[in-house]
């Protein structure tokens, strides 16, 4: 009886995982069929690379918007991971009990509030504060990096910090042991050695920022060219999807699908460039 039930649950458990692999199947084939016939018809490269998109005219070049998404990406993995990474190892190794009860349900908290009031919250205070300071439209990349760093570091912060505390205990007093600095043993011990739960969340920031639509349509400014500073607007990816599926139609709709196609093989390029960057010794 007992085999029996280890046998059933063992099934479950792997009709549970193929369910999540089938999902996942079936949503690429169906972005596939909606989004592959309009590229065949404009041509991929035209597709990718084109500069104009003017779906009323027949003109669907995305290639401003891929600049888009990577840039404002960038920006936010450049922001936010590394301020993340330090939380996390203040919250692991510097701060008190008492502080850690305080911030760890605050940065909790972070991650429930609506993407739309992330937006709301730029559009009031990031946007005037750039065009004001730096100069510019306020609307920009600048600003949708900003957003996106606060919207990432709750992920960032809570998976890097359970890395280093879930580490074998006898790594910080070996390190101590042989003369290094409590500094010296993250760095060089305990870092490394939680390296791979650091990545994993650096991987989960890329998609959460990648894949963000409606806080960045408050901030971006949305205009569908070449950016030339970090100060001028920008239309995403998803945004673009976003803005124009409520009333596309046709053509229009299948370049919508193809943009998706793109953005998920871009999402797959960025991951696995970050899982190569940190498998290098």
């Amino acid at each position: 009886m007992k085999k029996f039930k280890e046998k059933l649950s063992g099934r479950i458990f792997f009709a549970l995982a193929l369910s999540s692999i089938s999902a996942l199947v079936l949503i690429t084939v169906f972005i596939v069929v909606q989004g592959a016939p309009i590229i065949g018809k404009v041509g991929f490269f035209k597709f990718v690379f084109g500069m104009e998109w003017a779906p009323s005219q027949g003109k669907y070049g995305i290639f401003p918007m891929i600049v888009g998404s990577i840039s404002v990406t960038l920006g936010a993995v450049a922001i936010g991971v590394p301020v993340g990474i330090c939380c996390s190892i203040f919250l692991a190794e510097f701060a008190p009990a008492a502080v850690r009860n305080i911030f760890r349900p605050a940065i909790q908290l972070l991650a429930g509030i609506p993407s739309v009031v992330y937006g709301f919250w730029g559009l009031i205070f990031i946007v005037p504060f750039i065009r004001e300071r730096l100069g510019g439209p306020g609307l920009s990349i600048l600003a949708g990096s900003v957003i996106l760093a606060i919207m990432i570091l709750p992920t960032v912060i809570s998976i890097s910090e359970v890395s280093m505390i879930t580490l074998p205990a006898q790594y910080k007093p070996g390190a101590l042991a042989l003369g290094m600095t409590h500094w010296q043993a993250i760095r060089s011990v305990l870092l490394p050695a939680a390296k791979s739960g650091i990545v994993a969340s650096v991987i989960l920031g890329i998609g959460r920022a990648i894949g963000e639509t409606m806080a960045v349509i408050m901030v971006l400014g949305n205009a569908v060219a070449m950016p030339e500073s970090i100060l001028d607007p920008v239309r995403t990816l998803t945004t673009n999807i976003g803005i124009e599926m409520g009333y596309a139609e046709g053509a229009h709709r299948e370049a919508l699908f193809a943009t998706g196609i793109v953005l998920f093989v871009l999402i797959m390029i960025l991951n696995s460039a970050a899982q190569y960057i940190a498998g290098k010794d």
